[in-house]
């Protein structure tokens, strides 16, 4: 094995792409949950950005609206787990794992006629004089927009969640929806509206992947990464700033794994490509000890009529 083959200031540049897609998905799912709404279909709704976002921006030429399209495929696959769960009153863990599931065949069925195109290619935000710095440049300000829109997206919501009326509001009715309905806050129209935004994030994930990360379509390529956002939310024990953090331990270990495989370490490649997955496991399994907990009314069903 040749480990001097392994770059760390691209590794690190690495994993900061490799990290925005869950970091953009779990964002948006961690405002759901805090909204008291446990949505497994954070899968489906990336899956289905992809290939919104690939599809627009193939025949437009644009990755902005691209990703915009993405936000907006989410958002409106959101809406059904919305009518589900918040109007039909439906179970929330097994509209999410319909979601998802729909939300693979939707997408196989859109993307037929996208196989083996290129996308255009999204620009680099060089910016100048710091881009040039050594080591530095490169970690920090060589990355496409999307990178920085999404660290900037965590450092919103945490200041939403924890400065604003809104926010507090958000957070009062995934403690206790019938509190909340009792001060005369619109529980199920603040919920639909985190659900709709949760969407969106996850549509933009899936963009990146199927835009930057991997510029191309393959059906099902967002290869589990809506889980992992799920897991996420939990390791950051509901915390903003703990998602940004898992996300880049997360994107660490797969480019990690990806510069052993090619440094020719003799390890069964099989077993590299599960080690972030198992990695994740292992993190939550250690953070369960955390005494943080979840919102009181997560996953629970409002019935009071609006």
């Amino acid at each position: 094995m040749d480990l001097s083959a392994i770059n760390p200031v691209l590794l690190i540049a690495s994993l900061m792409v490799a990290a925005t897609p869950i970091m953009l998905a779990g964002i948006g799912e961690l405002v759901v949950e805090r909204a008291g709404v446990l949505n497994l279909g954070v899968e489906g709704m990336m899956i289905t950005g992809a290939i919104c976002g690939f599809a627009i921006a193939v025949n437009t030429g644009s990755p902005g609206l691209g990703f915009l399209a993405a936000a907006g495929g989410g958002a409106l696959l959101s809406l059904l787990f919305a009518a589900l769960t918040q109007f039909a009153l439906a179970n929330q863990v097994a509209s999410g794992l319909a979601l998802t599931l729909f939300g693979l065949g939707l997408s196989s069925l859109l993307g037929q006629g996208y196989v083996g195109i290129k996308p255009p290619a999204s620009d680099r935000l060089d910016i100048p004089v710091l881009s040039d710095l050594p080591v530095v440049g490169r970690i920090l300000f060589g990355h496409d927009l999307m990178v920085y829109f999404g660290i900037a997206l965590v450092a919103a919501v945490w200041a939403f969640l924890k400065y604003t009326r809104a926010g507090l509001i958000l957070r009062a009715v995934g403690e206790s929806h019938d509190a909340a309905h009792a001060l005369g806050y619109k529980v199920k129209r603040i919920r639909v509206m985190a659900i709709m935004f949760g969407g969106a994030c996850a549509g933009l994930g899936g963009a990146y992947i199927s835009l930057i990360r991997v510029p191309q379509w393959t059906e099902g390529m967002t290869a589990g990464a809506g889980w992992i956002a799920l897991a996420l939310v939990v390791f950051a024990s509901w915390k903003p700033w703990r998602v940004l953090l898992g996300a880049y331990l997360f994107g660490g270990v797969t480019v990690l794994q990806l510069n052993l495989q090619a440094a020719g370490l003799a390890i069964p490649v099989e077993y590299l490509s599960m080690s972030p997955y198992l990695i994740t496991i292992l993190v939550l399994v250690i953070m369960s000890a955390d005494k943080s907990r979840a919102p009181a009314s997560l996953g629970r069903i409002f019935h009071a009529s609006q």
